[in-house]
């Protein structure tokens, strides 16, 4: 479901050749890139088709827009057609659209808007919604100790919509208040794996349909240097979130909790950067549907194994990596970077907190690959090695 957003964004940064520039107004600037699209993914498969990314940038060279058509074939899911729009704003706003229609059972529609500096800088504000049918995802049980021969397969149908406010009580810290809907069911897959709802008929959330609604208090405290493409500086996050399970009539009620911390230590060139992360998760409650609580796999986290490989309760992972700059090109009339990252990845999801044990901790080390458009565009490919071969994953940030 991310991979494809995400490797727009690679191909725009790292694609030097077949620009094409087209008549415009004289304000602008606009070119577009035909080019072939590869990629795969442990859940997701194989991808070959061709992508046509539009540019424009404003007289001073800023990236506006990226429009982005894609017509994919899928070895799990057939033929895809997708459409991508990002829009950027001075200050920092933003706004995305995504539209995918492919043959075999996915669908996806998706609209978001952040503008970080709302009213003079005063506010924070982001609202966006979301439906989407994943036919790829996976699910081996709950707990840390989940084998590779239990893997099955399903559906995710999804609606999700949230908003966000927040108000600066100075120049780092944001203290914000937010609200989501999250529906979700679970159908059967596009591979031929076993089907979740038959072998975990038990697990919470696998059965009927699940109405979640949350109310979320967040703090951040953030002295980064960029909200996007940061090279310096340190950033904690912390919330709270309350949650209603209408589907649950005698669990209704669970809390969820996080504390994040990031910090980026550069080189006096500021060629190398090293960034260190920790995050703690914890979930308290009853019959707390599996895809609500804390996940290990996927781009953000463990990169060596796939999306939501470990689910448990509660989690604690860190991470490193180091950031080293290796290229600057003009492309498409803005200037772009190049990184290189190898990484480290950690982490250990568990039920309770008498379970932790250090020598369950998962490693996976691994490299980047990052194309960065500042202030606004991150294109990434990540490769992560685990005991189960490894996963690739592309994305349109960083993965803290």
């Amino acid at each position: 479901m991310y991979n494809l957003r995400g490797f727009v964004a690679v191909v725009l940064v790292l694609m030097t050749a077949n620009a094409v520039v087209l008549p415009d107004d004289g304000r602008a600037e606009v070119q577009y890139f035909p080019v072939p699209s590869v990629s795969t993914s442990k859940n997701d498969g194989n991808d070959a088709g061709l992508l046509v990314p539009i540019l424009v940038t404003d007289p001073d060279g800023e990236l506006r827009y990226i429009v982005a058509p894609m017509l994919i074939n899928n070895s799990i899911v057939g033929n895809k057609g997708i459409i991508n729009v990002f829009r950027y704003e001075p200050g920092g706003r933003q706004m995305k659209f995504i539209g995918s229609f492919a043959e075999k059972i996915e669908r996806r529609l998706l609209f978001d808007y952040t503008d970080p500096a709302f009213s003079g800088g005063r506010y924070f504000l982001n609202f966006g919604g979301t439906f989407f049918k994943n036919a790829t995802a996976r699910f081996f049980g709950l707990g840390d100790a989940t084998n590779e021969d239990e893997q099955t397969n399903y559906t995710a149908r999804e609606i999700r919509v949230n908003w966000r406010f927040g108000i600066y009580a100075n120049e780092v810290t944001l203290i914000s208040v937010s609200q989501r809907f999250r529906q979700v069911s679970l159908q059967r897959g596009a591979t031929d794996l076993p089907f979740t709802g038959t072998v975990f008929p038990n697990v919470p959330g696998v059965e009927g349909q699940t109405n979640i609604v949350g109310h979320r208090a967040s703090f951040k405290y953030d002295t980064r240097n960029s909200l996007v493409t940061p090279t310096d500086g340190m950033a904690v996050n912390a919330y709270a979130e309350l949650n209603q399970n209408a589907s649950n009539s005698s669990h209704p009620v669970y809390s969820r909790y996080e504390l994040e911390l990031k910090k980026l230590l550069p080189s006096e060139s500021k060629r190398a950067i090293l960034v260190v992360r920790a995050d703690l998760q914890a979930t308290i409650g009853d019959q707390v549907p599996f895809f609500e609580q804390s996940s290990l796999g996927g781009q953000n986290n463990l990169r060596g194994y796939g999306v939501d490989r470990f689910i448990d309760n509660n989690l604690l992972a860190f991470s490193v990596e180091e950031r080293f700059h290796v290229a600057r090109a003009r492309i498409a009339g803005v200037m772009a970077d190049f990184e290189i990252a190898p990484f480290m990845d950690t982490g250990q999801v568990f039920n309770s907190w008498k379970d932790i044990s250090f020598k369950e901790y998962r490693v996976t080390p691994g490299v980047g690959f990052r194309g960065i458009i500042r202030p606004n565009v991150v294109g990434r490919v990540d490769y992560g090695f685990s005991k189960e071969g490894g996963a690739v994953f592309a994305g349109l940030d960083f993965p803290y």
